[in-house]
């Protein structure tokens, strides 16, 4: 049997026969691009390597481009440098006079302008449009493709440490049609023996997601290795990234449908260009549902945003478009679970307030970064959003470990803190579970987060047992809520919010709201207090308006109380005046955990 049809197995199977549990919590970041994606080079991005992303994500002080030493507080278990496929490495080669790039046709082209003109303006301009030209041909070689290929994983292979850092291999597939974003970075299971034997698919061999899933089951039949997706920033893909149609157009199928959760079984919710879990136009009764929101435009900045598009595009809509599609073909396309990425293009992977070196070199920490526009024409700055990092439960953190927890959605989501979070479903657990150790009877008597609740009992409703421990360097939690989303018998796609444990006294009114915990911010200082709010929040709850018939997901959202958010940290730091009132200085953290659906075909 194949590791995905296994893996595949054991998410639908019963909980008697779920493997050993995992018990190891690992964080990382697998979106940081180097000096080798040719957007991170063309901003001014020249000179740190896959090599520093790797030293700074394992917690060595690395130079930023602002010539400031930096250090990551507390290193990470694991890091993917993502470098754009699409002329991957170029820029570098340009620079050195590579020989191999000299000789392509590009190469020639591009010397010669560096050579009259002795800057990469107009190579720059020429760089934007032929991304932009789906019809543009490919005119770097396979020789010079696979060798950049190979350099870069050799990076990852050099750093790579079982058991202490997992370097993972992968890079970003940039398609963007018509400005809109359909990005995926591509993970491997495998070391450097397979995955350098065919060199990266990029959005110039096609801009169709299709394509690029025929190019993923082409690796895995050559080499026998492992290969997933990952697709992020719908909230800036001008509803493309979740439609109902395919590229070329045509209403979705099943075979679509199961094609594309078999390689894409997770989802980037959250990063540097926004938080894309939900929309207050989408979920107008959630009051945390306009969080670091980027809703104006597609990536290009070419087509102002339209409410209409916003449903394809929001992580929990996306979930909720799957139970219907999985009603109307029988397949689920968007049963996919939550993680979060920087997607970093200063080489440094950085997700928390009070030490974030933003996207491109122009947001790293000076005194500009809260006026300047990122690479001088995109959004400000101060829209960024310091996030995020994927937590992964696992029992070994190397490649094989990492890569089958993630097939199998056992991960969630940050926006930058370090929470711990686990999340079981089960029809069986009692009150005397929740005063066992989770895991344990998680794991003996339920599913954990990614997988599907099957056999409901008649008369039966599922339960769920959760646990939130605080990061022990950050913010005490504010509350626990599940949120839960499911097909009405009346066809209808709806969702609810379930305050399921909180901090303090409060009470939960007729509506079903919380009050707020209150707020310990001094945005002059840049300084909280944990006078409020818990270290931890536990709960066996179970859903008490379920309805057998009824498709349904549930996942755990936990906040912390409000924090300093890094423009208050910045403005401190700087000593800043006259700052744009639109930017806001106080934030509130949260984690998303992965999924756990109930499908009426399970009974």
């Amino acid at each position: 049997m194949s590791t995905r049809l296994f893996l595949f197995v054991l998410v639908i199977f019963s909980a008697e026969t779920f493997p050993a549990p995992p018990t190891n919590l690992y964080w990382g970041d697998l979106h940081v691009h180097s000096n080798r994606s040719p957007d991170s080079f063309a901003f001014g991005n020249s000179r740190l390597t896959p090599d520093n992303a790797y030293r700074f994500a394992k917690g060595e002080t690395v130079k930023a481009n602002s010539g400031e030493n930096v250090t990551l507080k507390k290193p990470l278990d694991f890091l993917l440098v993502a470098d754009h496929a699409e002329f991957v490495g170029v820029f570098p080669k340009l620079i050195e006079r590579d020989p191999v790039f000299a000789a392509t046709g590009l190469g020639k082209r591009w010397i010669k302008a560096l050579d009259e003109s002795a800057n990469l303006r107009t190579i720059i301009l020429e760089w934007v449009a032929l991304i932009s030209d789906p019809n543009y041909e490919q005119e770097l070689t396979a020789e010079f493709r696979t060798d950049v290929w190979k350099e870069n994983i050799s990076f990852a292979d050099r750093h790579n440490d079982p058991g202490t850092f997992t370097a993972m291999i992968g890079y970003e597939w940039t398609a963007m049609i018509n400005g809109n974003n359909l990005h995926r970075v591509i993970v491997y299971r495998d070391n450097v023996d397979k995955a350098g034997q065919l060199p990266p698919f990029s959005a110039l061999d096609s801009q169709d997601p299709e394509k690029l899933w025929a190019f993923l089951e082409q690796y895995e039949a050559k080499t026998g290795g492992d290969i997933m997706a990952i697709p992020h920033n719908g909230n800036i893909s001008n509803g493309m990234m979740f439609q109902l149609n395919t590229v070329s157009g045509e209403p979705v199928s099943e075979a679509w449908a199961q094609t594309r959760i078999k390689w894409e079984p997770l989802y980037e919710v959250t990063q540097v260009k926004g938080d894309g879990e939900a929309h207050p136009f989408l979920s107008p009764d959630d009051e945390f549902a306009d969080y670091e929101t980027w809703d104006e435009d597609n990536i290009g900045r070419t087509v102002a945003k339209k409410n209409e598009m916003l449903q394809y595009e929001y992580g929990r809509s996306a979930l909720k478009l799957g139970l219907k599609v999985e009603q109307e073909l029988g397949t689920n396309p968007y049963e996919f679970g939550l993680l979060g990425s920087t997607d970093s293009h200063t080489t440094l992977s950085t997700a928390d307030d009070d030490n974030f070196y933003g996207k491109f070199i122009d947001s790293e920490m000076t005194p500009e970064r809260m006026t300047n526009k990122m690479g001088g024409s995109l959004w400000y700055n101060w829209k960024l959003a310091a996030s995020g990092y994927m937590g992964i439960w696992a029992d070994e953190n190397n490649r094989t470990s990492l890569f089958d927890a993630m097939q199998r959605k056992e991960v969630y989501a940050t926006t930058g803190p370090r929470i711990a979070l686990r999340f079981f479903g089960s029809w069986h657990f009692n009150e005397q579970d929740s005063e066992k150790e989770i895991a344990t009877v998680g794991y003996q008597k339920g599913v954990p987060m990614g997988s599907r609740l099957i056999k409901a009992p008649k008369g039966g409703a599922p339960r769920f047992l959760i646990s939130a421990y605080k990061d022990a360097d950050g913010a005490n939690l504010d509350r626990m809520q599940v949120i839960k989303g499911y097909l009405a018998e009346d066809g209808e796609l709806k969702e609810r919010i379930y305050e399921v444990a909180f901090a303090g006294k409060r009470k939960i009114d007729d509506l079903g709201k919380l009050p707020p915990i209150g707020n310990t911010v001094d945005v002059a200082d840049a300084s909280y207090t944990n006078s409020i709010g818990a270290t931890s929040l536990d709960t066996l709850w179970e859903d008490p308006d379920f309805n057998p018939k009824e498709r349904a997901f549930y996942y755990v959202r936990v906040l912390e109380i409000p924090t300093p958010r890094w423009s208050a940290y910045d403005v401190k730091k700087f000593d800043l005046i006259d700052v744009n009132e639109n930017v806001p200085m106080v934030t509130q953290e949260r984690v998303y955990s992965s999924p756990i659906w109930y499908s009426p075909s399970d009974l």
